[in-house]
């Protein structure tokens, strides 16, 4: 776990990054948690990503992992651009070497001279969960605000972390359509869902300190089709939501003989209009089936999410609730609508 940054480098930030966002809404924006990286896929060199337009370098140091600006503080070249050795990161232009924390260790030009003390990056915190690293642009505690996972961590559960997938479309659309339960019959009919089965039973969601959370009780079965699997006859399938704003939904469904399926969706907000999901998953049936298949069939579930979601005009989520019709089953589309507004976000959310 890397410290948070030195002096006011938030303030630092907020005045380097050109956002597309509104200002106000990247500044309430960039006080949550998202993760950037999964653990996987993270190796001996320097990756880059960027969160909320924040272009950042991850990289190892012993077992500490950094996050950082991708800007050398000496000449400005991108550190994602250098190479590493599992301890230190090496600048692709002088080839300054940064440890841990973020110090500079070695300038190879003047190797005997002091280094001087502005010669270090500013770090970000960095903490690992469900096998991704999740970090804050402008941290207001030391504890992350980082949403729990049910069977996680649990012995009896199948684990798996699914590789960074990306979207072409805003962060807000991406998790309501997650949360979505009547698209189920017309988008994911290759995936799961029964294309007859298309009435959207009622349900209540419920507030919460970090958003909020409803039980959705239908007979859209979880197999997936052409399995040969199926539920006793009158079997009612419950879906447990819990949404933590601003971009955070967990989901549990309820398989029959007490079968559990846990995922955590993490819509991580590159920029206004583009999204890096995360998505971690654990099942306590089936536990030894091959991971490959587990994440081919979920990336089929998330393309066909994608092709819609990329679709959706106005790019951004309207906030204002006169700009989209609702009907009853977008009860929890209002819901998650009306927690960003309580977060004092921007009737448009995007600039």
């Amino acid at each position: 776990m890397s410290g948070q940054p030195e002096g006011d480098a938030a303030a630092l930030v907020a005045t380097e990054v050109r956002t597309t966002f509104l200002r106000p809404d990247w500044d309430i924006l960039a006080r949550c948690w998202y993760p950037v990286a999964r653990d996987a896929d993270l190796g001996t060199d320097p990756t880059g990503v960027v969160l909320l337009d924040q272009e950042l370098v991850i990289y190892r140091a012993g077992s500490e992992v950094v996050i950082a600006p991708d800007v050398c503080p000496h000449r400005g070249v991108p550190l994602s651009a250098g190479k590493g050795d599992g301890s230190s990161l090496q600048c692709a232009y002088h080839g300054l070497r940064f440890a841990g924390g973020g110090e500079c260790v070695y300038v190879p030009a003047h190797p005997a001279t002091k280094i001087p003390s502005r010669m270090r990056l500013r770090t970000f915190p960095a903490h690992l969960r469900y096998g991704l690293w999740w970090t804050c642009l402008r941290p207001d505690a030391i504890e992350p605000d980082i949403p729990a996972m049910p069977g996680w961590g649990d012995p009896a559960y199948q684990q798996v972390t699914c590789p960074g997938f990306d979207v072409a479309a805003f962060a807000g659309r991406q998790v309501e359509g997650f949360i979505d339960v009547g698209h189920f019959a017309y988008v994911h009919t290759e995936t799961f869902a029964d294309p007859a089965d298309v009435e959207v039973p009622a349900y209540n969601p419920v507030a919460t300190d970090v958003g909020f959370t409803f039980d959705y009780w239908s007979t859209v079965a979880n197999f997936p089709r052409g399995s040969g699997l199926s539920a006793p006859d009158g079997f009612r399938w419950l879906r447990r939501f819990d949404v933590h704003l601003p971009f955070t939904a967990g989901l549990v469904v309820h398989f029959p003989d007490d079968g559990r399926l846990s995922i955590l969706n993490a819509a991580s907000p590159v920029s206004a209009r583009r999204t890096r999901m995360f998505c971690s998953i654990a099942k306590n049936f089936a536990v030894d089936q091959p991971e490959s298949e587990i994440l081919a069939f979920n990336e089929r579930i998330f393309n066909e999410d994608r092709r819609i979601v990329e679709m959706q005009r106005p790019e951004n989520l309207p906030l204002d609730p006169r700009i989209e019709v609702n009907i009853p089953a977008d009860r929890s589309s209002v819901a998650y609508r009306r927690g960003l507004r309580s977060m004092g976000l921007s009737q448009f959310f995007t600039a």
